[in-house]
């Protein structure tokens, strides 16, 4: 009997959201898609996720062709992410994951001002399925804090096809609320990738009402290696892309030094799993 294959362990753009830059707390020299692939390179990762907060619709063709050249220097897989799941970006991101040869397209739904019933992004979605097979690029819908785990389930449903799938978050739909275990049982089949982000939940001090903070991978409630495992023997996911809610410290500089930090330690922690 074969060993399932080990997920990949890779970063994205939301591993290092503040170097990134946020809304109200842009920092002066923002990380780049070459410096994220170059961090990839330094932490042993073998994948890089690009999110909707280094929106790659704004690079012109040749620099996509020398973001995928820059990759390939360093053995570096490249996976697309956006938001807004508009027919018109669907189509812009069919033909960006093609440039950058990424077989995962990662869409969070919603964006400023659009959130589509479930039964309205299954008839934005049906018409691209022929292009998403002829390109064998997998659309990976992100579970995030709007639409419920059973939506979702229905979306993916009626849609039909193995080209259209999800992208689980570990921590998103507590914003629902839903608990992690419900979320992962009913998702985990339809998974075709991973953000691992893990968290802690602790009550306030008063006892009244609880925080939901961000912690290095393997510091939190997320059992990790469980997740890994079942994902590995369902076959579908091939790749783990770690995520990091980094609290904001005493300045922005302090924060992306912590960022780095817990990435470095999540990264290792990662990459030393084993699942069978």
């Amino acid at each position: 009997m074969h060993a399932n294959k080990p997920l990949e362990t890779g970063i994205g753009s939301y591993t290092f959201t503040w170097a990134v830059g946020v809304a109200g707390q842009a920092v002066a020299v923002p990380m780049t898609a070459f410096d994220l692939i170059e961090k990839a390179s330094e932490l042993n990762a073998t994948v890089v996720q690009f999110a909707d907060n280094m929106p790659l619709d704004r690079f012109p063709q040749e620099k996509l062709h020398d973001l995928l050249q820059f990759a390939e220097s360093k053995s570096i897989r490249l996976e697309v992410g956006s938001k807004g799941l508009t027919p018109e970006r669907i189509e812009r991101y069919i033909s960006i994951a093609q440039a950058l040869h990424s077989n995962i397209l990662r869409f969070v739904i919603d964006d400023n001002d659009f959130q589509p019933s479930p039964e309205q992004v299954v008839n934005i979605i049906r018409p691209y399925i022929p292009s998403l097979e002829a390109a064998n690029i997998r659309l990976a819908l992100e579970n995030h804090d709007r639409l419920k785990t059973i939506e979702f389930v229905h979306i993916i449903q009626a849609c039909d096809s193995p080209y259209v799938g999800i992208c689980l978050d570990t921590v998103n739909s507590l914003g629902i609320p839903e608990g992690t275990g419900e979320v992962i049982r009913e998702l985990l089949p339809y998974t075709f990738n991973l953000h691992v982000k893990d968290f802690i939940i602790e009550r306030l001090e008063h006892k009244m009402g609880f925080r939901v903070e961000g912690v290095p991978a393997g510091k939190g409630k997320l059992d990790i290696p469980f997740l890994m495992r079942e994902l590995s023997a369902l076959g579908k996911c091939k790749t783990a892309i770690l995520e990091l809610w980094t609290p904001f410290g005493a300045s922005l500089e302090e924060t992306i030094v912590r960022e780095n930090n817990w990435a470095i330690e999540s990264m290792l922690y990662l990459n030393q799993l084993h699942y069978f």
